[in-house]
């Protein structure tokens, strides 16, 4: 599993180096990377169907506990099958909808990167890993959400997908990290048998971050808003992301952690209060967009809330219907997606007000769609029927007062929902072909088999039922349930309300198509309410922080030397104070103190007349040369105390230091003070310098009170000639001992000698020129 889990990384890598290869010739063969996993996938459902759970582990970071470890049960099995089929349609589907594009290579690369890290999430099961996972999907999204980067809206869309599944990303992690506080593992198969986490204190604080992780994910209020902008994204991307993976990503997890979390008060309510809204909130909108790409959003969102909601009621009936409409919706939404996209692509609008007429130019698009269509609608012999069915037995069957309201909101949500499938699946179809669509022709069948093909499942899934209940949706349940399920998929249950419900939907939400009709109208009066929907929210918090960030920023990283120098030593001098204040009282030995010599005065003197020269002076000339001085005068003190290496050392630099100063001075005006240099600032400056001069000195005396510690010193003397050959200590500590360390200074070294260069000839090439 690991190797299948990595392919498309490994893909996304050959990709670069043969992209130009790819686009001209082999880009439909890369839809055989993952046609080959679905086989592979496929090849587990015997072994998944009889119960077993194929478990993989390799090592990676033993010491945390964290292992490369995967698990292959029914709810895995079942999305990796979905990630890897759809995705298989839509790599075939992007190869000629993007056919000659310029970063058609780029794109599939993306879209490799992608699936496998939706793979690597469905499989895990270490938590940790599925975490590592989960923030790969959202990377790796941001990329295809933004793929067309020459736009401003799809850049907007990108990062604000990205901000808002990252932060919920965040949250998810704090979770994932208490959970395993809570039970000292990280392996989802020891978790599945850890009771006290219902039990701990802090269940409730677990329950809120894994939620907040989801809902942003998976597109749930008020998180919603930015599955509706990510369709700036091109079409393949939309029906991929949408239909099968990233939005179902927040799904997974909940059905993951439900034998788990779930099954408590705040976990039922909280989902079912959530998703509830969600599903009817979103559902409505539906029925006011006029892009056909909108109207797919928010149906999306909605469908992304039934779920939700199915998980928080908890019954098996509820898993049933859970793991069925997962298909249903994957199969109809991914086909109405890339119909939209054929759309597009031919007739260069998405406007329902628009469009019309396209079954006499599009007829095997307009097949798919009706199939699509009737699918979403929940018609007899569909498999949308059969999940609807499902939908409202576990409504009903909810062993509680409320099961009359859950049914109301679900029949309330799918009727709007029947609606929206038919505005995208069947009216841009029927009516009168536009003069202006006349010569529209069909597309390569790569483009519109897919859809057509996604729309015969769903009816063959309705016929035979059997056929994928036993095989893909059953394990899944008992996964989901965490224990098994008898469960048994059927065209005919009989007339009973369930059925009355299922034909009434249809009927109401035929009757709602036929009356709405939206129009910029109609949109123009649900975006008076802007201001009071979760996105203004976010824009006035996203601008907030623009300005934010553009003040700090013009504080903090103003450009300036002397700015970035004087908040260095300011911060620095606050921790050294915060240092002091907590190590106790100061006071100075004298007994330990040696008394000072004439020649270490007349030094210091010397030192401090250096320091007045330099600051006082208008003369760049002597301002270095009194600096020098302060130099020299430090080297002599290194020799006064028995450091004669320090004080080469600091000899050399100073040298070379005044040296290079006095040929730079050769080519600079004659000195003057900045004008911009005004008395507070340098009575600013002035104390900066004088109390941290102060308080290094404070820290000097503070060394004086702790213990001296030779066993270092007494390790280096020992080993420096036994172990590194050398006699003299420091030059072996520097090379030997510290021999990484000095390398890489030394590659700093050469790096800043090399942009100095660079600069200079830079420089030299502007006076040629001039």
């Amino acid at each position: 599993m690991l190797f299948a889990i990595l392919s498309g990384f490994f893909a996304a890598c050959m990709l670069l180096p043969a992209g130009k290869f790819i686009k001209e010739r082999l880009r439909y063969l890369l839809s055989l990377l993952p046609l080959s996993l679905f086989m592979y996938f496929a090849s587990y459902i015997p072994q998944v169907m009889n119960g077993n759970v194929v478990l993989e582990s390799t090592e990676w970071i033993p010491s945390l506990g964290v292992n490369a470890s995967f698990r292959l049960d029914g709810l895995s099995l079942l999305f990796t099958l979905l990630i890897t089929g759809i995705g298989f349609l839509v790599f075939l589907y992007s190869a000629s909808y993007l056919k000659g594009h310029n970063y058609l290579d780029r794109f599939y690369a993306y879209l490799c990167l992608f699936m496998s890290a939706m793979l690597g999430m469905v499989l895990s099961d270490n938590i940790l890993l599925l975490f590592v996972f989960w923030e790969l999907t959202s990377i790796s999204s941001f990329f295809l959400i933004g793929f067309n980067n020459d736009s401003k809206e799809s850049r907007k869309s990108a990062l604000t997908a990205l901000s808002v599944t990252g932060l919920g990303g965040f949250f998810l992690m704090a979770g994932i990290i208490i959970i395993s506080h809570i039970t000292g593992t990280y392996s989802m198969q020891e978790l599945l048998g850890s009771p006290e986490i219902k039990d701990h204190a802090l269940y409730p604080l677990v329950l809120v971050l894994i939620f907040i992780g989801a809902f942003t994910k998976s597109a749930q209020f008020p998180f919603h808003f930015w599955l509706p902008g990510a369709m700036k994204a091109p079409t393949p991307v939309s029906a991929y992301l949408h239909s099968a993976t990233m939005v179902k990503a927040g799904i997974f997890l909940l059905a993951r952690f439900s034998p788990i979390l779930g099954g408590t008060t705040e976990w039922s309510y909280t989902l079912m209060g959530i998703g509830g809204f969600t599903m009817l909130y979103a559902a409505v909108h539906s029925l006011f967009r006029t892009d056909l790409k909108a109207v797919l959003a928010y149906s999306t969102i909605s469908a992304l809330g039934i779920m939700v909601f199915l998980i928080g009621i908890g019954t098996k009936e509820a898993f049933i219907a859970l793991a069925t409409f997962i298909v249903v919706h994957a199969l109809y939404k991914a086909a109405l997606f890339l119909i939209t996209g054929i759309i597009d692509h031919e007739a260069g609008t998405r406007d329902i007000t628009k469009l019309a007429g396209l079954k006499k130019v599009l007829l095997p698009v307009y097949i798919a769609g009706v199939l699509a269509a009737l699918s979403s609608a929940g018609l007899p012999l569909t498999f949308g029927f059969i999940g609807k069915d499902l939908i409202y037995e576990a409504t009903l069957n909810t062993a509680s007062f409320i099961a009359i309201y859950l049914t109301i909101l679900a029949v309330a949500t799918n009727f709007c929902l029947v609606a929206a499938g038919f505005m995208a699946g069947i009216k841009p179809f029927t009516g009168k072909l536009p003069q202006e669509f006349s010569a529209i022709r069909l597309p390569h069948a790569a483009m519109w088999l897919p859809p057509l093909f996604l729309g015969i499942v769903g009816f063959v899934f309705g016929c035979f039922p059997a056929v994928i209940g036993d095989a893909v949706i059953s394990p899944a349940v008992n996964s989901i349930a965490g224990n098994s399920v008898e469960l048994q998929l059927k065209i005919w249950h009989g007339f009973n309300l369930v059925l009355i419900l299922s034909i009434a939907t249809l009927a109401l939400g035929s009757i709602i198509y036929y009356v709405n009709r939206p129009s910029a109208g109609k949109f123009s009066f649900i975006a008076n309410y802007h201001k009071v929907s979760p996105q203004y929210a976010y824009d006035w918090l996203a601008k907030k922080f623009y300005s934010l960030s553009e003040w700090y920023t013009g504080i903090m990283h103003n450009g300036f030397l002397r700015s970035y120098i004087l908040k260095i030593i300011i911060f620095a001098q606050l921790l050294f104070i915060y240092e002091l204040l907590q190590g106790g009282p100061i006071y100075l030995d004298y007994s330990r103190l040696s008394p000072i010599s004439v020649y270490e005065g007349a030094t210091v003197l010397f030192l401090i007349a250096g320091l007045y020269v330099t600051l006082t002076t208008s003369s760049r000339l002597t301002a270095v040369i009194g600096t020098s001085v302060t130099g020299y005068a430090l080297c002599l003190l290194f020799l006064y105390f028995s450091a004669p290496d320090l004080a080469i050392t600091q000899f050399t630099i100073d040298t070379l230091t005044v040296v290079l100063f006095v040929l730079v001075l050769f080519n600079l005006p004659p000195f003057i003070k900045f004008p911009g240099v005004n008395k507070p600032i340098i009575i600013r400056d002035t104390l900066v310098s004088l109390s941290f001069g102060l308080i290094m000195a404070i820290v000097a005396i503070k060394v004086l009170q702790v213990p001296t510690d030779i066993e270092s010193s007494d390790f280096y003397g020992t080993y420096a000639y036994t172990l590194a050959k050398g006699k003299n200590v420091v030059n072996v500590i520097l090379v030997d001992f510290r021999g990484f360390d000095t390398m890489f200074e030394i590659v700093v070294l050469a790096i800043a000698a090399l942009g100095v260069y660079s600069l200079l000839k830079l420089r030299l090439k502007s006076s040629e020129k001039e």
